[in-house]
């Protein structure tokens, strides 16, 4: 097939690892990594270590977004292709961890499975929702942003230690299925992470909290 009939169909004229390059999409990928590592420690039951990486994930979520805005010459094919990584970053990073969190807290017991599942359904639909609909006419979102899902945990879980475990677990249950409920429901919240102001206040947060559970390394 020619250039030309390639560009006529839309179809891509750069390698797939090309996209690479772009400041932003690093920048969404480091916060893939960071959830790879909240995960790992989730598993092996290193929580302290898991909040902060699910709040660096956050962190390096926002930042992509604020670079992008601030960048000149970026094209089109990398804000799609960006906006595509997000996307499917954001089911792993705010979908997937949160509810791997709740079930590893509870000893992956089996009656957490359904808490699990209805995160996941309902994380996956908001985020089709955006990605299909985008902010409503006011410029907020429909539902509460997915990423306050792991925001909100990872403050609820400074309090784990004035519980008995197999009670905390029911507490994160109950806020994990409440936060999922938010996600689909028809509230407006603004977007919070637009805003270069609010970015300040969440690397504040970040190092924060990053000082609490790292002190209990030290």
């Amino acid at each position: 097939m020619t250039t030309e009939n390639a560009n006529a169909l839309d179809l891509p004229t750069r390698p797939i690892l090309s996209y690479i390059k772009d400041l932003p999409n690093l920048c969404s990928l480091a916060g893939l990594g960071c959830t790879l590592l909240a995960i790992y420690f989730i598993i092996t039951g290193v929580y302290a270590a898991a909040m902060i990486g699910m709040i660096w994930a956050v962190a390096f979520d926002w930042a992509d977004g604020l670079i992008a805005r601030r960048m000149k010459g970026r094209t089109g094919a990398d804000s799609k292709f960006g906006g595509q990584l997000d996307l499917l970053i954001d089911i792993v990073s705010y979908g997937v961890t949160p509810a791997l969190l709740i079930l590893s807290y509870a000893n992956f017991h089996p009656a957490f499975l359904p808490v699990a599942f209805i995160m996941l359904v309902f994380g996956a639909i908001r985020l089709s929702y955006f990605s299909t609909f985008g902010l409503s006419g006011d410029a907020k979102y429909t539902g509460l942003a997915i990423d306050n899902n792991s925001i909100s945990l990872v403050f609820i879980f400074m309090f784990a230690g004035y519980f008995e475990r197999p009670l905390f677990a029911i507490v994160l249950a109950i806020c994990g299925l409440s936060l999922a409920i938010l996600n689909v429901s028809q509230i407006k919240t603004p977007k919070l992470s637009g805003n270069p102001r609010n970015v300040v206040v969440l690397a504040i947060y970040t190092l924060a909290v990053s000082a609490f559970y790292g002190s209990s390394f030290v």
